[in-house]
């Protein structure tokens, strides 16, 4: 089981090998979209669902453009779902404002924005699985150092997604040499949990040492080369930065996030309403 748990963490990863239009978008305009789309997302206020179905446009075309499995995307999107369900019942039961009515069913403003609360979390998950799905880990956080992002913000997003795997891995082995162990027990009794908890720490700090000694004997870096981009291109300057865009993929993400900016000024589901 815990075998299977491994496997999903880096599930969507896995999907970002693929040769699709999609993925072979260069990695910062996928990065400044996905941050367009969260940012246009949740500008909406907590009761305008109307203006927020049009967004659906989004993964409801990416998905099948980057021939990703839907099935995966939300099963993963379940595991969020609680989080922002109880936010969303709590607003349900505290707001009890009439909004409309539905033959003899009254819809509260808490129920709006409960469903609001819901459709922004879908949205916002579904636009980073898509950035995750489409974008190799290593280049997604080279890319992030090459846009002034913190390096320190980014080496712990690469060491916790990269560690995750190592902290499973132990517990995996712990968990199997405790079932020889004790073959009558069904799992871990909760008065060796603290141990078990305790041991599998020590331990992932020990093989947490180890392979970041093997990635440094290997020369890992943290300052991450640029490859050099199409001649085709346009060029960003900064200090100490050179981006290079391919002209297309730039225009192209100028007109989506116009879109973005459209649809969220003119909200063409409220003006036909």
């Amino acid at each position: 089981m815990i075998a299977n748990r491994v496997h999903s963490i880096y599930a969507l990863e896995n999907l970002s090998g693929k040769d699709t239009v999609i993925h072979e978008l260069d990695t910062r305009v996928k990065l400044i979209l996905a941050f367009a789309f969260v940012i246009v997302t949740v500008s909406f206020n907590r009761y305008d669902i109307l203006g927020l179905i049009p967004l659906v446009f989004y993964p409801a075309i990416l998905i099948p453009l980057a021939e990703l499995p839907a099935k995966i995307l939300m099963s993963r999107f379940l595991i969020a779902l609680p989080f922002c369900a109880f936010a969303g019942i709590t607003n349900a039961i505290l707001d009890r404002t009439p909004a409309l009515t539905l033959g003899n069913f009254v819809v509260t403003l808490g129920v709006i924005s409960c469903i609001t609360i819901i459709l922004k979390t879908f949205l916002c998950v579904m636009a980073v699985f898509l950035l995750i799905a489409t974008t190799p880990f290593a280049r997604l956080t080279r890319e992030l150092l090459r846009l002034h992002v913190p390096t320190v913000f980014v080496l712990l997003i690469e060491m916790i997604y990269r560690y995750l795997g190592v902290l499973s891995s132990e517990a995996m082995s712990m968990s199997v040499a405790y079932k020889l162990r004790s073959v009558s027990s069904k799992g871990i009794k909760m008065k060796h949990m603290g141990s078990f908890v305790g041991q599998l720490a020590i331990r992932s700090f020990d093989r947490g040492e180890r392979v970041y000694a093997a990635m440094t004997c290997r020369g890992y870096n943290q300052d991450q080369g640029q490859k050099r981009g199409d001649r085709s291109a346009v060029l960003f300057s900064g200090k100490n930065l050179r981006v290079r865009i391919p002209v297309g993929q730039l225009i192209g993400l100028v007109i989506v996030i116009a879109i973005f900016i459209l649809l969220r000024i003119f909200e063409p589901l409220s003006m036909l309403g």
